[in-house]
């Protein structure tokens, strides 16, 4: 087995390689003068089990053109099995069609990644499932629900608490959290007035004198969450924490995040940050979860297991 890392986040893949007791293997990951990528592996990967990560994170056009310039150097190389590693599957947001004459980015993506040469693809908490449907090679979508059940358990927030869907899209997600810990749940009924703008209208459900935490698969521009969370307050809650599975606060995030009713925003680091993380944000390390699938999928053995 070999574990490489494209650029977009090597804190997290030396993690990984760490746990896994695998050093990353030698590539050279350059620019010409006019920003092509040009990838070269240091070493043989003929007949190897790769793996290799990259978070199709900002800036996500190179994310993405390193990664698939990376699959067709190991597919020339002659590995034997090429393993895709996104931690986040950028693009995800654009599943299906929002309008005439719009594309569906997802599934164009998933055919760049399979015809560059992946063999299998490996990720964390799809925006939308139904990608797993756009791939015709084997994906394998993990959850980072376990990791946040823990967190929640050690700092002692799993007392009179509602876990919160901030949109009907997020029900299922914010209804499992629930039922793990035992707690009640909460929807807020989100209006979308125009791309990347929400405004939060109704809260479903009782959390008038609660502790509320809202759970989210991405927080982008933070306007989702925070409206979330200063509706909650409206309505009663006493304390709002924010929990969410991909960081990639752009624009004005980090503002409407402070500036919001929320204690603290919780994440993983499948995005590497690219700011000075403030007090009222932490990062939950997913190198173990993906270490120990890795391991897994190189000895043939269950990953389903991992969530039972």
């Amino acid at each position: 087995m070999k574990i490489i890392s494209g650029n977009s986040n090597l804190e997290l893949s030396e993690e990984i390689s760490s746990y896994t007791k695998n050093a990353l293997s030698d590539v050279n990951m350059t620019r010409f003068s006019d920003k092509e990528i040009f990838v070269e592996i240091g070493e043989n990967v003929r007949g190897e089990d790769v793996f290799l990560i990259q978070s199709t994170s900002f800036p996500a056009n190179d994310n993405l053109m390193e990664l698939l310039v990376a699959i067709d150097a190991l597919k020339r190389g002659s590995a034997k099995r090429i393993t895709a590693v996104l931690p986040y599957f950028g693009y995800a947001r654009q599943d299906r069609k929002t309008g005439p004459r719009t594309p569906i980015s997802a599934k164009l993506v998933a055919d760049l990644i399979t015809t560059a040469g992946a063999h299998r693809v490996l990720t964390m908490d799809l925006h939308a499932g139904q990608i797993q449907g756009f791939f015709n090679i084997p994906l394998d979508n993990l959850y980072a629900s376990n990791l946040f059940i823990n967190d929640i358990k050690k700092n002692k927030r799993d007392k009179n608490l509602v876990f919160v869907s901030p949109d009907v899209g997020g029900v299922l997600r914010a209804r499992s959290f629930a039922k793990k810990l035992d707690a009640d749940l909460a929807i807020i009924d989100k209006r979308r007035d125009a791309p990347g703008v929400s405004n939060a209208m109704n809260v479903i459900g009782s959390v008038e004198g609660k502790k509320c935490i809202i759970v989210d698969d991405l927080v982008d521009s933070g306007g989702t969450i925070c409206n979330a969370a200063n509706a909650l307050i409206d309505k009663g809650a006493t304390n709002v924490y924010g929990y969410c599975s991909h960081g990639v606060y752009s624009g004005k995030a980090l503002d409407n995040i402070n500036d919001s009713a929320l204690e603290e925003m919780v994440c993983t680091n499948s995005i590497k940050p690219t700011f000075e993380v403030p007090k009222s944000m932490r990062y939950i390390s997913v190198a173990s979860l993906f270490g120990e699938a890795i391991m897994r999928i190189n000895s043939e053995s269950s990953i389903s297991s991992l969530f039972d």
